[in-house]
């Protein structure tokens, strides 16, 4: 594909822009994309970067400490104990400078985990329960035997024959599972 632009060099960039609906296609070379960086978010970079895009997401709303604001009083920016990082230097690199960072700002994380997440903000594990089927009961079980075993060593009984049904229940579902699948 040759480059729309200039229509000598191979097109090496391709980007879809959507604006209101109205989808637009680009096949630009590499010398293109950059003199029309304004447009692609280039600014001069040869390439694009996860910091970029962080970057981009980061730049909503300037967080500040101080809960009401008026001409007289000073705005406290938000800044990490630690490493003194600011939450706009945060914006600009988008990398921590240290792991108290995320305790810092974790206001502000908030809204934008749950837009790259699709509305999670905490970790449910590494296999997806619509995939792994039997792996997810198989993990549910080892968690309900160990509490079973805590439960035993308490002597509380009575919990732990509900446990102990729980787990047959579950190791029930796993082998119809596996005769299903």
């Amino acid at each position: 594909m040759i480059c729309q632009e200039c229509k000598q060099r191979p097109a090496t960039m391709h980007f879809t822009k959507i604006i209101n609906g109205e989808k637009t296609e680009f096949h630009l070379c590499e010398h293109c994309a950059q003199e029309h960086g304004d447009v692609f978010m280039f600014h001069g970079n040869a390439g694009f970067s996860l910091q970029n895009l962080l970057a981009g997401l980061l730049n909503f709303e300037a967080p500040t400490k101080g809960a009401k604001q008026n001409a007289f009083q000073s705005i406290e920016i938000l800044q990490c104990e630690r490493c003194n990082m600011t939450y706009n230097q945060f914006a600009k690199i988008g990398r921590f400078g240290c792991s108290h960072c995320y305790h810092t700002f974790a206001k502000q994380l908030q809204p934008i985990l749950k837009r790259l997440h699709s509305g999670n903000t905490t970790h449910a594990g590494k296999i997806p329960r619509r995939i792994g089927g039997s792996i997810y009961i198989r993990k549910q079980i080892a968690h309900l035997k160990q509490k079973l075993q805590e439960l035993i060593a308490r002597e509380e009984f009575e919990k732990a024959a509900e446990v102990r049904d729980q787990i047959r229940l579950l190791e029930s579902r796993v082998s119809k599972h596996g005769e299903e699948g």
